[in-house]
């Protein structure tokens, strides 16, 4: 907790950056260095990373401790990928399974991930991947890769996306999470991060919830209609959490920008995700906790009236209730069961310094170069 408030992650990540991993050599290595400079030169020094540090295969252990030793975070929602430009799909589907059976009261569940162009077999993904955890949604990339180069494709294709959808309701999926906003590599992607094709797909399903991932990054009043017109659509603010800590003006500038339209209710459908080891995730939370809005910036904000101060209150919908609504999640449960396990603290203990409590050094997982 900060401030005493419950913190969820609504998406972590356990990547495996080596080049042994990649499938596909130009993209693989085009998104483990965006995944590095992202992460690299934060504000504060001790909160940096070598790239040799970085670029390794995460194992869950780490992640873990990561994650809940080394930052307020209570709990966390694992993503793992499908990007088939990596042999696992960049953080595989086994490390779900491992962290949410060996911590389950810590990673309190997992989204599946599949590659539409699979097709059948994409479906068959999904059935595993229920099996396995019973996932609180599904995680989709707007561009696959078919073996030879880059495929993009719509949110609202009837043909290859809408039966990922019927099949997720009958598996007792309701949100599908898309990454937006954000291109994953040096090739031509045409309209793909552009989220207006989850118009069509949140109208033709209103009972799914669709969560744009990185929402706002880009695509600012797309992204500000498409949440003023559609009840069933939300923010995952994932790579947000750098903007706080780095940039807090333009942090504010994105979230006054996705209530441009709509107003500060808007506010009640962003939730905070950092992408588990894409960044160290203490200094974000730290600023978040600090945070509010610029008073100038408000001044010109909203299209069609004021947007007011941010609350208290709507830092802890952010942080934590704003998810667990839209999963039927009970927080006080989830904070009985944390308690007394092995990452909890004593009342005024501060959270372990940073990488301290890493033990990557087999070089198993520690070969990029």
């Amino acid at each position: 907790m900060i401030g005493g408030k419950f913190v969820i992650d609504a998406v972590a990540h356990a990547y495996n950056h080596l080049p042994s991993n990649w499938e596909d050599p130009v993209l693989g290595h085009a998104m483990v260095e965006l995944a590095y400079h992202l992460a690299a030169d934060p504000p504060d020094p001790r909160y940096a990373m070598s790239r040799e540090d970085y670029l390794i295969d995460w194992q869950m252990d780490d992640v873990a401790n990561f994650m809940f030793h080394e930052s307020d975070i209570d709990v966390a929602i694992i993503h793992p990928l499908a990007i088939a430009a990596f042999k696992d799909g960049y953080s595989s589907v086994a490390k779900a399974i491992e962290g949410t059976s060996k911590w389950p009261n810590r990673f309190i569940g997992a989204y599946a991930c599949v590659d539409p162009l699979r097709g059948a077999d994409a479906l068959r993904d999904m059935e595993e991947q229920a099996a396995a955890y019973k996932p609180l949604g599904l995680k989709l990339y707007p561009t696959s890769w078919d073996g030879k180069g880059p495929v993009s494709w719509r949110m609202d294709d009837p043909k290859l996306i809408y039966p990922l959808y019927e099949k997720a309701q009958k598996l007792g999926i309701n949100t599908v999470a898309v990454h937006k906003a954000v291109p994953i590599g040096p090739f031509a992607v045409g309209d793909a991060y552009n989220p207006n094709d989850i118009e069509n797909a949140a109208n033709d399903f209103p009972d799914i919830n669709f969560e744009i991932v990185h929402g706002g990054l880009a695509f600012m009043e797309e992204t500000a209609w498409l949440l003023a017109r559609f009840g069933n659509i939300a923010i995952n603010m994932e790579i947000q959490n750098i903007l706080v800590e780095r940039r807090p003006r333009a942090f504010a500038e994105v979230l006054l920008g996705l209530c441009r339209v709509g107003g500060a209710d808007m506010l009640e459908r962003m939730y905070w995700g950092t992408g588990g080891t894409l960044v160290h995730n203490q200094p974000a939370l730290e600023a978040f906790e600090a945070f509010e809005f610029p008073e100038d910036l408000l001044d010109s904000a909203g299209l069609f009236k004021p947007i007011r101060q941010i609350t208290e209150q709507d830092k802890a919908n952010i942080l934590a209730g704003t998810f667990a609504r839209l999963h039927d999640l009970d927080i006080p449960a989830l904070k009985r069961g944390i308690e007394g396990d092995e990452f909890a603290r004593a009342p005024g203990e501060p959270v372990k310094p940073p990488f301290s409590t890493l033990g990557q050094s087999n070089t198993e997982h520690t070969l990029y170069a």
